[in-house]
This record gives structure tokens, C-alpha cells and sequence, in this order.
């Protein structure tokens, strides 16, 4: 990832134009097999794509999330960009913890866990390593953000 993506991560226009940004960077991401993003194209850190289903409306929901590797399992962070309410994603996670990720093209059945206490303690550094502004937009946010591991399910059979 480039210095200047990093530097540039740290501030808050970057954030709100991240947002705004997200539905592109999704058809990008998805039509490149992860090989670009908006964030930082070549560059960029590792992302996938994480599909929920609305706990309100039972559609299925995607997201571009940058994500941690942690043993066999991803680890992903609801920033929200440090704005003041949790990503929505994160809420339907937490109503059904059965969704999909896509990493360069492969899409893997998983189970999400929200992490507290000592093991949210213990990945915090590792997403730090991936996406450096996270320190900023936990210190805005006013809130505890949410961290999950999501562990590719096993088919049987």
C-alpha cells in the first residue's frame, strides 16, 4: 500500500469520501476479482467482500471490508469510518452471524463471532497493520468498534 494512502486515511475528507465512493469501489472490486479498489488501486489493502442479510429487510447486503489474516480465519473491523453509529453490516452480523465472503473472485461460506476483551485485544494490532487510520476513526467514533472474526464454514460431504 502507498504512503500517500496511508497518510491520506488519517483524515476525515478521506473518510466521507470513502463513503461516497463505497457502490464503486464494490463494482470494482467485484469486476477485477480483487485486484483493484478505489482505495489504492494496485496498492490497496486487502479487501473482500462480505454479504449479509438485512436483519430488517432479508435482502442480502454487500461490502467492501479490508481485512486481517488471523490463522485460518479474516478478521474485519465496523469503522464506519469513524463515524458516531455502527455499520449497518455489523448489526446484521450480529442478528444472523451466517454470511459470505469474496476474496479475488472465490466466494467462502462463513460464521461471524464478535470479538471482546482479551482476543479484540489481541487482533486489534494486526488490522492496525493493515489499515493504519483505523487508530483514528476508533478515537472519533465515540463508541467501541466492532471487531469479527469470520471462520470459513466446512461443507461436509
Amino acid at each position: 500500500m502507498s504512503e500517500v494512502v496511508v497518510r491520506l486515511g488519517h483524515r476525515r475528507w478521506f473518510a466521507a469520501a470513502g463513503r461516497f465512493l463505497m457502490p464503486l469501489d464494490r463494482r470494482l472490486i467485484r469486476l477485477t476479482r480483487g485486484r483493484l479498489s478505489v482505495i489504492g488501486w494496485r496498492t490497496a489493502p486487502p479487501t473482500l467482500l462480505l454479504t449479509t442479510r438485512g436483519r430488517t429487510s432479508g435482502l442480502l447486503r454487500e461490502r467492501p471490508l479490508l481485512y486481517a489474516r488471523d490463522g485460518d480465519a479474516y478478521v474485519v473491523l465496523g469503522s464506519n469510518w469513524g463515524q458516531a453509529r455502527h455499520p449497518a453490516w455489523s448489526g446484521n452480523l450480529l442478528a444472523d452471524p451466517a454470511a459470505t465472503m469474496t476474496i479475488a473472485g472465490e466466494t467462502t461460506a462463513v460464521r461471524a463471532t464478535l470479538l471482546e476483551g482479551s482476543e479484540r485485544d489481541r487482533v486489534w494490532p494486526l488490522l492496525l497493520r493493515v489499515w493504519p487510520a483505523y487508530r483514528d476513526y476508533d478515537a472519533r467514533a465515540d463508541r467501541t468498534l466492532r471487531i469479527f472474526r469470520l471462520e470459513p464454514v466446512r461443507q461436509l460431504g
